[in-house]
């Protein structure tokens, strides 16, 4: 089969699954760069037009795995009004919380990776509804309840001995890689060669297995 006929093909099935992706990774509080990083994490691409049908299908399964639910029923009608305080929060403070939400559901330290889940927590430890609203300077309470999650899980979170910031989100992803393997009974991983995105692969991959572990247990 030639290049030109894997190319997927653009009809009215596709564009709704296209926009399946773009709505379901709004719905999930993920930004542009989220929503690519999910899509090569699980297709390897980082355009949804370069997906195939097939993996369009299994970034879909992917959303709803994180909690999203797709509507049923007619559409809104164009110019309706936004409902009020469902904007995704997409500030450095709610990225970085989100990551490590999910960082920790890979662990099988929380039960769902999904925007709501992360919502509750964040209003138990800060009093906010929505994490768009949180005031940055007062967000200590809330990464102090994460990294204390990670460090009871075996997720060290200790990075003062790291004299270069840069690395810093590198090795919590690897040390969250090789904490999954041992979790898993598997050997360490040989990881030197991996940059962010490699890890972030790995432990979505690993995160699949343990979360199938806990349940066949």
């Amino acid at each position: 089969m030639t290049a030109a006929a894997r190319k997927p093909q653009v009809g009215a099935d596709r564009r709704a699954m296209l926009a399946k992706v773009h709505l379901a990774a709004k719905e999930l509080g993920l930004d542009e760069d989220a929503r690519r990083d999910v899509l090569e994490r699980v297709t390897g691409r980082r355009s949804s037009a370069d997906c195939t049908d097939d993996q369009l299908d299994q970034v879909l399964a992917h959303f709803r795995g994180l909690g999203w639910k797709p509507k049923t029923g007619a559409a809104p009608r164009t110019g309706t009004a936004p409902v009020p305080g469902r904007t995704p929060a997409t500030s450095p403070v709610a990225r970085k919380a989100r990551a490590m939400w999910l960082s920790l559901w890979n662990l099988g330290v929380v039960h769902s990776g999904s925007e709501a889940s992360l919502e509750a927590f964040g209003k138990r430890q800060l009093g906010v509804d929505r994490l768009q609203w949180v005031n940055p300077a007062k967000v200590e309470p809330l990464f102090k309840a994460l990294k204390a999650m990670a460090e009871r899980a075996g997720w060290s979170q200790e990075l003062s001995a790291l004299v270069k910031p840069e690395r810093h989100a590198w090795t919590l992803k690897a040390r969250l890689v090789q904490r999954q393997r041992e979790l898993l009974g598997e050997k360490p991983l040989s990881i030197a060669g991996l940059d962010e995105r490699a890890l972030d692969r790995v432990a979505a991959e690993q995160g699949k297995l343990i979360r199938a572990m806990g349940a066949d247990g």
